[in-house]
């Protein structure tokens, strides 16, 4: 197994006329990385991938694969493959001649390349299916073909535009497990492009949360989960209780924050380190998960939160209580399905405690709106 080639961003601006796409993007993405591009739609993500794949030519800026700058490279001579959203693969063609396309092109003769598919879809595994045609297969199955044909053309890095989004949750979630299998067993470097979270967590080695054509962070999936650089990786990346206030202490790397439910204490994320004094707007981020409901007779405190239920769901693992604390302000906790039946709580007033270590506690600045 060899690595893939390294890729590289270098203060790169796309734009086009007035508008800016991309505004100076750096990445390193190492050899044989799993690296992904997360973001709303149109933040700016499927444009760093066209720039990559030479599709699109950077404003600015610098795009290196393996090492070498790709200026005046066009995407035929440049060592990637790209697997587009709608996978494009030839209808009247079968799935071994779909998957051996790259080596038809290249003048090589059928033996060649019926070895090659078969070898392919034993990678994929779907054994003996390459007669099948495409209209013959699952969704699940399609995807892994369109990802055999991609290997076939030797590529050294693997782009991928979002190429689980046309199917339904359960298959996703699936394909995301088998396409991280595939990306460790070819050792290529893969650059994955969604919008979804869960994607993004589950199969990177690192992510870059992009906003309005910035990327925001980038860090593995723990730390952008667990230590947030801004308020929009916070509220974007899983979900997340904000509560708005002004610092009244700060020592130690913890800050008391003044909310509408009251004084919250919570460590200050690192990125935030050093800009937090008292007197500053802050948000203190609570992840629904951290929130338990406290005994009865706790009052609320530091690490404590009052609300009102309104609502609440069950999905099978977890219970989700929805609450209206002070002034309106919604609260969501996730308390985990023990097996044993809960009687409803709606209307009843609940104090919610947490652990402060466990909550976030930056600047002040612009949430994630929901899609």
């Amino acid at each position: 197994m060899v690595a893939g080639f390294g890729v590289e961003l270098e203060n790169v601006w796309v734009q086009f006329d007035s508008f800016v796409a991309v505004r100076n993007a750096n990445v390193r993405i190492e050899p044989g990385e799993f690296f992904s591009f997360l973001g709303p739609s149109g933040c700016g993500k499927t444009t760093i991938l066209r720039t990559i794949s030479g599709f699109l030519e950077p404003s600015r800026g610098v795009v290196r694969i393996g090492g070498r700058d790709m200026a005046g490279i066009g995407p035929n001579r440049r060592p990637t493959a790209l697997i587009f959203q709608n996978l494009a693969l030839f209808p009247l063609m079968r799935v071994w001649e779909n998957i051996a396309f790259a080596l038809e092109v290249r003048g090589a003769g059928v033996a060649e390349r019926r070895r090659r598919a078969e070898q392919l879809l034993e990678l994929i595994a779907l054994p003996g299916q390459g007669d099948k045609l495409v209209h013959e297969l699952s969704g699940g199955q399609k995807q892994r073909v369109a990802i055999a044909r991609a290997l076939c053309a030797e590529p050294q890095v693997l782009l991928l535009d979002e190429p689980l989004s046309a199917l339904d949750l359960k298959l996703r979630q699936h394909m995301r497990t088998e396409l991280r299998a595939i990306q460790r067993q070819v050792g290529l470097t893969f650059v994955y492009i969604t919008h979804d979270q869960g994607e993004a967590l589950a199969m990177s080695d690192h992510v870059a949360v992009m906003r309005e054509g910035v990327i925001e962070q980038i860090a593995d999936g723990r730390t952008l989960y667990d230590d947030p650089a801004t308020t929009f990786v916070a509220s974007f990346v899983g979900e997340n209780n904000a509560f708005p206030g002004r610092v009244t202490a700060e020592a130690d790397g913890m800050a008391v924050i003044e909310t509408a439910v009251g004084h919250l204490r919570a460590r200050i994320a690192t990125a935030a380190r050093g800009q937090l004094a008292p007197g500053d707007r802050a948000m203190v981020f609570v992840r629904p998960e951290a929130l338990a409901v406290a005994g009865p007779g706790v009052l609320p405190g530091e690490g404590r939160i009052a609300g009102r239920v309104t609502a609440e769901e069950f999905d099978g693992p977890s219970y989700h209580l929805f609450l209206e604390g002070p002034g309106g302000t919604p609260i969501k906790t996730s308390l985990v399905n023990h097996g044993i039946g809960r009687s409803s709580s709606i209307g009843a007033t609940l104090t919610l405690a947490f652990d402060p270590m466990k909550a976030v506690a930056l600047p002040a600045g612009e949430l994630a709106q929901e899609e």
